[in-house]
Parts: structure tokens; C-alpha cells; sequence
């Protein structure tokens, strides 16, 4: 995922994070004014002890779903945010994969020299990568030595497939809604 990408889901994120906020405070408000009311309602009225207790009983419930809304919000917040950081840490890792594959089938395409220190090292470290799709299909090579490594591209197709496959359901995860 490019960087133009995170941020993007970043501010997203952000923009959620920002619309919760006002929505709690929206209800907060809504309750407050609910209590007010109530309170000065049974200040005019002069309500008998049982409309007291019945309006203390509902003043309750109005702060304990306010209460219970934002607690929830926290832990939504805290949750997407977590799954956030892992899903950046999911792309880096899968770019790290597509370099090493990237870099390995340039340099078997340039007929780089397997003997050079480079050629080595991304040999060595691209191989449990690329290791599982050897073999898949047949890489044509040219009378110069030029190799055209096709199951490089099938297991960058495959990486790239999984590495959507976690960030979609690490979306789904961070974009849950609860019940209302």
C-alpha cells in the first residue's frame, strides 16, 4: 500500500475518530439537558415522592448509557488505532517481500553474476520467500543467460493477494460497528 494510501486510511481513521467524539458529545448534552429538565420540571410541579423516585430512576439510566456509550467509544478508538499499527506493519514487511522478489527477478533478468556478493545476499535472503513457487512454472532463458524467473512474478501475484487479503480483514476489524 503506498504511503499516499496509509495516509489516506489514516485520515480516515481520524475522521471517525473526530465524528465519535462529536457524537459523544452530542449525547452527552442531550442527557445533560434531559437531567435539567427533569430537575426543574420537578422543582415546578412539586412531584410526589413515587414521580421522584421514577424520575431518578430514569435520570439513572440516562447516565449510565452515557457512561456505557463512552466507555465504548474508548475501546473502539484504542481498538482501531491498535489495528492501525498493525496493518502498517503488515505493509512494511510485505514491501520488504516485493522488494527482495523485485530485486531477484531484475537482476536473473540482467543475467547479473551469481558469483557477485550482492547477487548472493538477495539470493540468500529472498529464498524462503520465494522458495514455495519454484518450480510452479517453466522460466525460458535466452542463449546470453538471461532468465526470465516466471514463478518470481506468480509469488509476487500470491504475496500481493495475501497482503490484501490481512489488510482487508484488518479494515473490517478496525471499521466494526457496535450494536446500537
Amino acid at each position: 500500500m503506498s504511503d499516499d494510501k496509509l495516509a489516506m486510511e489514516d485520515d480516515k481513521l481520524a475522521m471517525e475518530e473526530a465524528r465519535r467524539a462529536a457524537q459523544h458529545e452530542s449525547v452527552k448534552a442531550q442527557v445533560e439537558g434531559e437531567v435539567n429538565s427533569e430537575i426543574s420540571d420537578r422543582a415546578a410541579t412539586k412531584a410526589s415522592i413515587d414521580e421522584s423516585r421514577k424520575i431518578d430512576q430514569v435520570a439513572g439510566e440516562f447516565r449510565s448509557k452515557a457512561v456505557d456509550e463512552v466507555v465504548d467509544t474508548e475501546r473502539e478508538v484504542h481498538r482501531s488505532r491498535g489495528l492501525a499499527r498493525v496493518s502498517q506493519i503488515v505493509d512494511y514487511i510485505f514491501w520488504v517481500i516485493y522488494a527482495l522478489l523485485g530485486m531477484r527477478f531484475l537482476l536473473a533478468l540482467l543475467a547479473a553474476r551469481s558469483t557477485a556478493g550482492f547477487v548472493q545476499f538477495i539470493v540468500t535472503v529472498s529464498n524462503p520467500f520465494y522458495a514455495p513457487f519454484r518450480g510452479i512454472v517453466a522460466s525460458p532463458r535466452t542463449d546470453g543467460g538471461h532468465t526470465l524467473l516466471l514463478p518470481i512474478v506468480v509469488a509476487i501475484i500470491a504475496y500481493a493477494l495475501a497482503h490484501l487479503l490481512i489488510n482487508g480483514l484488518l479494515r473490517m476489524l478496525a471499521h466494526r460497528k457496535t450494536a446500537i
